[in-house]
């Protein structure tokens, strides 16, 4: 089976998490590192912000980190190496090999056409679908394999969110479009 291109499918944010070090003293390197903010009344780990690539990181002292706003691979690649070097340069010890892993990708699309979100609960009725418009304009769609979760917009934008590769978003969004047809 070919696999079907989806030219308007754009990464909108990749969240990557995991463990950098076996601990990390958080007052170190906010002191050391700039754009690092440390304020422990209001977030129990640091916060730092990188700009090139423009991704924020939650540091933890138990040597865990999450990875947000970051657009692609390589940046994720970019951005954990950085991150390490500042550490090193701080005088904190890290893994050679660092253990963090993508969580969590979240795309949209443009379907090209309206959604009558009504209609696909009628014809599709299952229990994993959620559409209450009166407290969220989209229809919520649970993908049980890949697990994703797809938000459909009337106008035909989607947005799914929980994959951990590009592959399982592609799949969900298959899998989505094939029970989308018999309806549109």
């Amino acid at each position: 089976m070919e696999e079907k291109q989806y030219e308007s499918l754009k990464i909108e944010n990749i969240v990557a998490s995991g463990a950098i070090a076996d601990s990390i003293d958080l007052e170190v390197i906010s002191n050391n590192i700039e754009n690092c903010e440390l304020n422990t009344k209001r977030f129990p780990g640091a916060v730092y912000r990188m700009e090139n690539p423009k991704i924020a990181s939650l540091i933890f002292s138990s040597g865990k980190v999450v990875l947000t706003g970051i657009r692609d691979n390589n940046s994720l690649e970019v951005g954990l190496k950085l991150i390490i070097g500042k550490m090193k340069e701080a005088g904190i010890a890290c893994y050679d090999e660092p253990r963090v892993a993508v969580t969590n990708i979240v795309c949209s699309y443009d379907i090209g056409n309206k959604i009558n979100l009504n209609k696909v609960v009628m014809t599709l009725s299952l229990e994993n679908i959620e559409y209450e418009p009166e407290q969220f304009p989209g229809l919520v769609y649970r993908i049980a394999d890949p697990k994703i979760v797809a938000l459909l917009f009337s106008s035909g934008k989607i947005i799914l969110t929980g994959g951990k590769n590009m592959e399982d978003i592609k799949r969900g969004l298959a899998f989505l479009e094939q029970k989308l047809g018999s309806i549109m």
